[in-house]
């Protein structure tokens, strides 16, 4: 069995861009179901969400199971050891949050990118390389080039550091994390605050200076379609949770209209 390429990097290929959810629900059923839709990405949150490394891996073999959708994986700040463990158990990405400094970002792509780009350590059975199907040599060089690095700016100190972070070498998107930078200025949840846009742009242009690609959360299929024009080549369509809640909300809305 050869080494599973990246979904999103074949749509990236085509000259196409990937679209991806998050997924909020804690069932394997859930991930291996959306992942069966057709979505590129599936996006499994470990900063906010109690989810163990066990629970993740579970999470991503049911998503492999069910399609060719790339899991990208979230861990918390700083966790680099764990992001690696993601990896291993067959996560195509790393989504990074809170980075601040180009520093932090090399930190990233040292834990986990293979030699000589970085200083991944090699586990030869493990889900992602298919357990020990492939030859190491071929592993390690399929590993560094399918894996997808997006880090996550959600401070003014960080957006003050875009150009050096979007200069990293092996970062491949650049995002701007919304909630928590409108958050950080004192206008929570304001996601259309002028700010917020600015700070969007900011990292948008930093990505393009950069030759890198930009990654975006999408509030309705309008911001969508006005983001993929901008050149926006990774969107996510909000989670399961947000598609459950409002059908939930609009099916009691339409049974309290029953007389």
């Amino acid at each position: 069995m050869s080494f599973r390429p990246s979904q999103i990097r074949q749509r990236l290929a085509e000259g196409s861009a990937a679209h991806g959810l998050a997924i909020r629900v804690k069932d394997d059923a859930v991930f291996e179901f959306a992942a069966m839709l057709g979505f590129d990405a599936l996006w499994l949150d470990l900063e906010h969400h109690c989810v163990s490394v066990e629970t993740a891996a579970a999470h991503i073999r049911a998503a492999r199971a069910g399609g060719l959708a790339d899991v990208i994986a979230r861990p918390g700040n700083g966790e680099f050891a764990r992001a690696a463990r993601l990896l291993e158990a067959g996560a195509r990405g790393i989504m990074y949050p809170r980075c601040e400094s180009a520093a932090e970002a090399a930190e990233l792509v040292g834990w986990t990118r293979f030699p000589p780009q970085g200083h991944r350590g090699l586990d030869g059975v493990s889900p992602d390389n298919p357990f020990g199907l492939t030859p190491a040599p071929d592993y390690l060089r399929r590993a560094n080039e399918e894996i997808l690095l997006i880090v996550q700016i959600e401070s003014p100190n960080a957006l003050c550091n875009i150009d050096e972070i979007a200069a990293t070498p092996g970062i491949d998107f650049l995002m701007l994390g919304p909630g928590d930078f409108a958050a950080s200025i004192g206008v929570p949840g304001q996601m259309n605050h002028p700010e917020v846009v600015a700070a969007h742009d900011k990292v948008r242009d930093a990505a393009r200076r950069a030759g890198r690609r930009w990654a975006v959360t999408c509030f309705d299929l309008d911001h969508a379609r006005r983001m993929r024009e901008q050149g926006a080549d990774l969107l996510f369509h909000g989670s399961d949770w947000r598609i459950l809640s409002r059908a939930m909300q609009a099916l009691v809305a339409e049974v309290r209209a029953i007389q």
